[in-house]
């Protein structure tokens, strides 16, 4: 990789943050001026080489958090990778975020000369065992294929110098802990490591205590309330009458690119089949999806005349546009943190868009859990039925409670919660997203956490070389 002189244009604020001109031309290329909150705050201690925990959710840039300050660090120690090693391993859940973290360290490293390389599952691993041939300096990937090159000795890991787990609560969450633990054990014990995740629950802390090394804790507040800019309604509606209410939205409705939510893969497919056989074209997106029609899903939804794309919420972590104009919760989630998570797809770089949510009886409690998370009602689209009038008045002699601002114990809906604490597409899909099914957010400049804090964690006793 090339060096270059760092900037002494103070005017620029990440120049303020220590990153050379090779770093500040990328940047600039890429339309950032100001760092987001997890970027002024991460950036400074990764280059001074402490270990991190960085908590921010999608959106807020987290990703060029990480990245510039590695890419400053190899650039201060410039040197070849070995055949079948990396310098800089970046373990992610799912294919799609995957791919999109390679596109930000090219992104930033477009100036730096810098090698990178992406493997996950879904597609031959050919090519992705001949682009770590000659090494690399950045390698990003997910854990089932990474171990599956490992042993088959197309990987050497005894040389990477910097680690990063990010979405570290997804990936427990997928259950793929075993499997981080086993690539860490394979790492130099002398790296340096770095931890983001959307939520720092106690799984994610026992991780970090065992990896990490007097780690600093980043975080930026968890956004509970979604932009001013999207538009909330909710209907009342039975589950046998989603499909026509949404055919009727989608044809009485001026809409662009709509993301239309549903908690399972089959119910996803089935969900296509039924819009395809009304006549309104329509993709979806899961991990049951190979790599190639999750792509074309994707380029389809991009291009002018986008279809209607019908997502999984592991899935949609793959997607980053900009003009979507609704979003459809055509089954309400299980944990209110997500639904926020997903209308903030629509309503984004500065335009306006509509959240619309479907509710039947069943999904009512889950309603109340999101509106005392909002702190507020979501109007209605629609005059409540019977069931949700009955409902209504038993929230008012105390039962239930909605927008209340109460907070919700354990969003109870779910059985088998396990020591009470919600955890993010258990029971909401796919069972487990395998080795070779891993699925989603590049960088945004733009959108960023309201308040931001900095705290030292804890010593912890020693890492585990396990």
């Amino acid at each position: 990789m090339n060096t270059a002189p760092t900037s002494t244009a103070s005017s620029n604020p990440f120049a303020d943050l220590g990153l050379t001109e090779l770093l500040l031309r990328a940047l600039a290329a890429e339309g950032y001026s100001v760092p987001t909150p997890i970027q002024s705050r991460a950036v400074p201690p990764i280059l001074a080489g402490r270990d991190l925990i960085g908590c921010a959710q999608t959106g807020t840039g987290k990703t060029a958090a990480f990245a510039l300050p590695l890419i400053e660090r190899m650039l201060a120690t410039p040197r070849r990778a070995a055949p079948k090693r990396c310098r800089t391993l970046v373990l992610a859940p799912t294919r799609e975020l995957a791919s999109q973290i390679l596109e930000g360290f090219k992104a930033y490293g477009r100036f730096a000369n810098l090698s990178a390389a992406v493997i996950y599952g879904g597609v031959s691993q050919r090519p992705q065992a001949t682009a770590l041939q000659r090494g690399v300096d950045v390698l990003v990937a997910t854990p089932g294929r990474l171990l599956d090159l490992i042993g088959q000795r197309l990987v050497d890991l005894r040389a990477v110098e910097f680690l990063v787990l990010d979405e570290a609560d997804r990936m427990l969450d997928m259950g793929f802990i075993q499997p981080i633990r086993k690539i860490i054990g394979m790492l130099p014990t002398d790296r340096q490591t770095l931890l983001f995740s959307a939520t720092v629950s106690a799984e994610v802390r026992e991780l970090a205590s065992d990896f990490l090394c007097e780690p600093l804790e980043v975080k930026t507040t968890p956004q509970t309330t979604p932009a001013d800019t999207v538009t909330q309604s909710v209907y009342f509606v039975s589950k046998a009458d989603k499909r026509a209410k949404l055919v009727e939205l989608l044809r009485g409705e001026a809409t662009g690119r709509v993301i239309v939510f549903t908690r399972t893969k089959h119910g996803a497919d089935k969900l296509h089949r039924d819009l395809d056989k009304a006549g309104i074209s329509a993709a979806a997106i899961h991990g049951n999806k190979s790599q190639g029609q999750r792509e074309r899903a994707l380029a389809a939804f991009k291009s002018p005349q986008p279809p209607v794309l019908i997502a999984t919420d592991i899935a949609a972590r793959g997607i980053d546009v900009d003009e979507v104009s609704h979003v459809v919760n055509y089954e309400l989630p299980h944990e209110p943190e997500t639904y926020v998570h997903r209308i903030g797809r629509t309503g984004r770089a500065g335009l306006t868009g509509a959240a619309v949510s479907f509710c039947d009886h069943e999904e009512r409690p889950r309603l109340a859990a999101i509106e005392r998370l909002l702190r507020r009602a979501i109007p209605q689209r629609n005059e409540p039925p019977a069931w949700n009038a009955a409902a209504a008045a038993e929230d008012q002699r105390g039962g239930g409670g909605r927008g209340e601002g109460r907070p919700s114990r354990g969003r109870g809906q779910r059985s088998g919660q396990g020591r009470g604490r919600p955890q993010a597409g258990r029971g909401a899909g796919p069972r487990r997203e395998g080795r070779s099914r891993q699925e989603a957010p590049k960088p945004e400049s733009g959108a960023a956490a309201a308040a931001t804090v900095v705290r030292k964690v804890p010593r912890s006793k020693h890492r585990r070389a396990l």
